[in-house]
């Protein structure tokens, strides 16, 4: 059995990968009983943890959004890719985002043991951004799209199309789709009533939102791939004839 700090920790690492855990199955996770669960549990939110449980014989618990972000257990492996991930945000296409991925990197290697941060600087400094050469979209818009396809929010938005015709439309978001260059939404158009992909960056004002809709069958089982026909297709269209 692991003492009570290493289990802490133990506890913390399982609730962080997965939302919702019972209390037999962390019980059988980290060689305790149910009671030491629940005992370790009250410990968590006197450290300042936002823990929610839920009732019932089982006992559920999951990790709560509170004031503050807990500190975050990562292994080797996970450290080491944040840091990439970080790095290379310095080459997307969203706007002043930059310099806030430099400051999460910093803080993330402000916490991290000697031999780990060792091996996460050497990730850092040996990589260089190429800089992006795509259309900057604003992040708070992506934020606003991301949590519209979460909630099921229809939106009313208005929209420069390639031939630079401006129009409104009413749209129900699906998926946000990034191709190393653009962003792209798949929504259905409910004035067309018909599937469409819209370039995040020809969006022109801030969404409206117009109530909730129902989900829909997606146009294809791989988003990403549904995209990427639509724009070659495209460019086929673009490409000069011979």
């Amino acid at each position: 059995m692991l003492d009570t700090s290493a289990r802490l920790l133990k506890l913390l690492s399982l609730m962080q990968a997965r939302a919702d855990w019972s209390g037999p199955e962390l019980a059988a996770r980290l060689q305790v009983s149910v009671r030491t669960v629940r005992r370790d549990m009250e410990r968590l939110r006197t450290l300042g943890y936002p823990v929610d449980a839920a009732p019932g014989v089982a006992g559920g618990y999951r990790l709560g959004t509170g004031a503050s972000l807990p500190p975050l257990l990562l292994d080797e492996e996970e450290a080491v890719a944040v840091a990439v991930a970080l790095r290379g945000a310095a080459s997307t296409t969203v706007t002043g985002i930059e310099e806030t991925a430099l400051r999460a990197l910093a803080k993330l290697e402000g916490v991290l043991p000697p031999a780990l941060r060792r091996r996460v600087n050497a990730v850092s400094s040996a990589m260089v951004a190429y800089p992006s050469f795509g259309a900057l979209v604003d992040p708070a818009l992506l934020a606003l799209l991301a949590a519209a396809i979460r909630d099921r929010e229809r939106l009313r938005l208005r929209y420069c199309d390639h031939a630079g015709v401006r129009k409104r439309r009413l749209v129900e978001p699906h998926r946000l789709v990034h191709t190393g260059h653009r962003w792209y939404l798949v929504a259905w158009d409910a004035e067309r009533e018909d599937w469409r992909t819209f370039r995040v960056d020809r969006i022109e004002s801030t969404p409206a939102s117009a109530g909730r809709y129902s989900p829909r069958e997606p146009p294809a089982g791989d988003i990403a791939e549904y995209v990427a026909r639509g724009v070659r297709a495209a460019r086929a269209l673009d490409r000069p004839k011979a």
